[in-house]
């Protein structure tokens, strides 16, 4: 492998980590990556070809980055390919992923804890009064996380 291909895959396995750090499939690290190291619009071929996935699998990544803002889906007149372009700040979509995936969770762990205390109530046994009591501590603390992430959300990047 030369030194020039070995460097390219250790900026797509940096991606891919980072992706995968912040909820996210190591897929569209790679794709990220790719987009980077070409520096140009990349078709889904190409994009598939780099990064070891199938078209569809790609294709299916796609939806997400370009939800996020990072990427844009274009046709090029008279081709049939879809091509890939970044768009917009790469560290702003971070941040947009970073936060959409706080703030699933932190809704789902608040929707689990409503459950939870329903079952709690109805049981009237010591432990039971026990396990209400942490789960009022926690959901007291993770709303603060909520009132956090909100507030981080609308900085403004360097």
């Amino acid at each position: 492998m030369t030194e020039v291909n070995e460097i390219k895959k250790n900026i797509y396995s940096a991606f891919s980590d980072i992706a995968s750090a912040i909820g996210y499939s190591d897929i569209h690290g790679r794709i990220i990556a790719a987009l980077l190291v070409f520096d140009k619009k990349l078709s889904l071929e190409e994009l598939a070809k780099e990064t070891g996935y199938s078209i569809s699998t790609i294709s299916l990544s796609l939806d997400l980055l370009e939800f996020l803002g990072m990427i844009k889906k274009v046709k090029k007149a008279g081709d049939r390919k879809l091509y890939i372009e970044l768009q917009g700040n790469l560290l702003e979509g971070l941040k947009r992923a970073f936060i959409l995936k706080l703030q699933k969770n932190i809704t789902d762990a608040l929707t689990n804890f409503e459950n939870y205390k329903e079952n709690l109530k109805k049981l009237k046994d010591e432990e039971g009064k026990k396990v209400l009591t942490v789960l009022s501590i926690l959901e007291k603390e993770i709303r603060r996380l909520d009132t956090y992430i909100n507030l981080l959300s609308k900085l403004k990047l360097p």
